[in-house]
């Protein structure tokens, strides 16, 4: 067995960890140390992970895709593009990330993290106040639960395929227009208090505004897997 040091850092997707050692460039893509997929759309190398004077950091090495990070807690989260980096100062930090329809969950454990936490969680948190207190109505929040499904029923870190919008729509028993504009008003809503990733261009917007929220969602904890049962709920009071 091999004995893991204080400084070490332990990166666990799909079932897996993989030790990072100090004075080593850990590579996250589709080649290198943590190879993810065969999924063309994902960097060969997207991701790297080393100690810089005895700071841990996580850079984004590609040049199309970002990243989202948040601690586990869902309390603070950041928008990793090309070329930026970020030091992981967290017990547990969770990274999702999207490459086409795929989205990708991995988590960083740090075994003495820079940042620990001296306030308790407060039980009624729900988590909104990551995005700043946004309302969601009632529909708006079955729209992301149909987005985050997949995500949302696998066991731990891993990948999903994100449903279409009309998939999605034919989940809740909605027609598309009704999902898309429920879609619509939340990317606005994301948008208006800066969440990055919520406006693109033409040719990319469907997808991206898609799967940049599910990230968003599972990062800021707006949507849960105790949620899930309203999706059934919905789908059979729309046809019954």
């Amino acid at each position: 067995m091999t004995t893991r040091t204080a400084d070490e850092l332990t990166v666990e997707f799909a079932g897996e960890e993989f030790a990072v050692e100090p004075g080593t460039v850990f590579s996250v893509g589709r080649e290198g140390d943590l190879a993810i997929d065969d999924n063309l759309f994902l960097h060969r190398n997207f991701l790297t992970i080393q100690n810089v004077d005895g700071l841990w950091l996580l850079s984004n090495v590609g040049t199309r895709l970002s990243a989202t990070v948040t601690d586990s807690g869902g309390r603070v989260q950041a928008w990793l593009a090309p070329g930026a980096r970020l030091p992981l100062v967290f017990a547990s930090t969770s990274v999702i990330f999207s490459a086409g329809p795929t989205t990708y969950e991995l988590t960083i454990h740090a075994a003495e993290p820079t940042f620990r936490d001296t306030q308790p969680e407060s039980e009624n948190d729900d988590g909104l106040s990551t995005i700043g207190d946004v309302p969601l109505t009632h529909s708006q929040r079955l729209m992301i639960l149909a987005l985050a499904e997949p995500v949302l029923r696998r066991e731990g870190t891993g990948m999903s395929e994100l449903p279409t919008s009309a998939q999605a729509a034919e989940r809740l028993g909605w027609t598309l227009t009704r999902f898309n504009r429920k879609l619509d008003n939340v990317c606005d809503k994301l948008d208006r208090i800066g969440v990055p990733g919520m406006r693109g261009g033409v040719r990319s917007y469907a997808t991206n505004r898609r799967v940049r929220l599910v990230e968003h969602a599972m990062a800021a904890r707006l949507v849960t897997r105790e949620d899930l049962p309203l999706l059934d709920q919905e789908h059979n009071d729309d046809n019954a």
